[in-house]
């Protein structure tokens, strides 16, 4: 007889005020169970990683295709993980040109249309309309066996209102991601928010409260020690490594989601940038990558956007040592110096997302890694920022995808074919399979 007890997989531990999700442990796999049933049906995840104001291209662009392509200085960030990436070229977002006495909002129609396929309308305020975007869609299905359906990171404050970008709303670069055409949903850029959303805040909804609590230092972690306690006695030694491994690393973005609010105290007391924001790109992008990562983790959920940057993004990247602002430079006309420097920031963000990529490779899920079960496609809706082109787009798929993605390949597409194609394709992977999306012709052969 066997008396082998499984731990629900959703199992969340309580404290006051707060709930504390579990990663995948070995003890939650069914007692007849073993290794290969539990690798046979990994979750599956899906999200997407942003860029702005295009990228210089010759310096993205693999020359060669297949498998023995050479990694671009911009790309050479990704080296630890070419054979998890599957570098696309070809690929175009005809659905944000300028339709007829449109004019200029280039940057606004590249973010409205990366994730939909489907033009937006040209409006400063009331009557915005663009089109479900594909993670959204994606969510609808994933999201129906998690607690939330997905989560929409971002750097850029997203509190500007009003017209951004040649007529258009801010609703158009503030976000990738659409619920309806109508509905854009709002992109969080500050670590406090996602975490408490992810981990739960105290159990008064009193601002006041909330205020009193984060200023008492607590961390989640405190509320539920006791079932933590209770919960390791009762595991093998495995799961009580990986356990610890993951309540180190919620105590570890705490720490640094509190540090950053103290320093945001100090540095602005005029609090012109909200409250907890680390002022360093770097820092910043790292709190938020974790916080990704512990999301996919305990299965929160299986669909996330990450907006390293919005369209016609100024900021002034200090950690590469020249105080020019990213989007006049990426207007570059041609000036060596300034390309140099762009060059520069994409590097930064291709280093960026490496940082994630590692922390998703070094997290163990089921019988592989949340690489190993994810598809995070990276890259912008311009390629060329000089002149504002959305053809042959920078587009990489890393990730798995459960075993249906083989990367370490170079693609070159030559028929002209629309990103979405890609979006039809991987929601196929995803067991989501649809005729079409967006502006889509058919799947692509990846």
């Amino acid at each position: 007889m066997i008396f082998k007890k499984a731990i629900a997989r959703r199992t969340f531990l309580r404290g006051i005020g707060a709930t504390l999700a579990l990663p995948l442990l070995d003890g939650m796999v069914p007692a007849f169970a073993g290794p290969l049933d539990q690798a046979a049906k990994p979750v599956r995840r899906l999200g997407f990683v942003y860029v702005p104001n295009g990228i210089i291209m010759d310096k993205w662009t693999p020359a060669t295709e297949g498998a023995a392509f050479e990694l671009t200085p911009i790309l050479e960030p990704l080296a630890p993980f070419r054979e998890n990436i599957l570098v696309l070229s070809g690929l175009n977002h005809k659905t944000a040109l300028a339709l007829a006495g449109e004019g200029a909002g280039d940057h606004a129609r590249a973010s409205a249309t990366f994730l939909s396929g489907v033009h937006p309308k040209k409006t400063e305020g009331a009557g915005i309309q663009a089109g479900i975007t594909v993670d959204q869609f994606a969510a609808k299905e994933l999201g129906k066996e998690t607690q939330l359906m997905s989560l929409e990171l971002a750097l850029d404050s997203t509190e500007v209102v009003g017209s951004c970008d040649g007529g258009y709303s801010c609703a158009y670069t503030n976000t990738l991601s659409w619920r309806t055409p109508t509905t854009p949903l709002p992109m969080s850029n500050k670590p406090r928010a996602v975490f408490e959303r992810l981990f739960g805040d105290s159990d008064s909804t009193n601002p006041k409260e909330r205020l009193a609590r984060i200023r008492r230092d607590r961390s989640i972690l405190d509320f539920v020690t006791q079932d933590v306690a209770r919960l390791l006695k009762e595991l093998g030694a495995e799961d009580r490594s990986k356990l610890t491994e993951y309540l180190e690393a919620i105590r570890d973005v705490e720490r640094r989601i509190q540090m950053a609010e103290e320093q945001s105290s100090r540095e602005l007391p005029t609090l012109q940038r909200p409250v907890g924001v680390p002022a360093k790109f770097t820092e910043h992008a790292k709190i938020m990558a974790d916080l990704q990562v512990l999301a996919w983790q305990t299965d929160m959920t299986r669909v996330t956007t990450f907006m390293m940057g919005q369209e016609s993004n100024s900021r002034v990247y200090d950690e590469l040592g020249f105080s020019d602002a990213y989007h006049p430079l990426t207007h570059h006309q041609r000036d060596v110096k300034k390309i140099e420097k762009v060059i520069q920031i994409d590097i930064l963000h291709t280093q960026m997302f490496a940082y994630l990529l590692e922390k998703l490779r070094s997290t163990s899920d089921g019988e592989g890694s949340l690489l190993d079960h994810s598809m995070i496609v990276y890259g912008c809706g311009i390629s060329d920022g000089n002149l504002h082109t959305h053809d042959n787009l920078p587009i990489l798929v890393a990730g798995g995808g459960a075993g249906r993605i083989k990367g370490g390949r170079h693609l070159r597409y030559s028929n002209d074919p629309p990103a979405t194609n890609l979006y039809v394709t991987l929601l196929d992977k995803l067991g989501i399979p649809v005729e079409s999306f967006g502006d889509s012709t058919g799947k692509l052969e990846i």
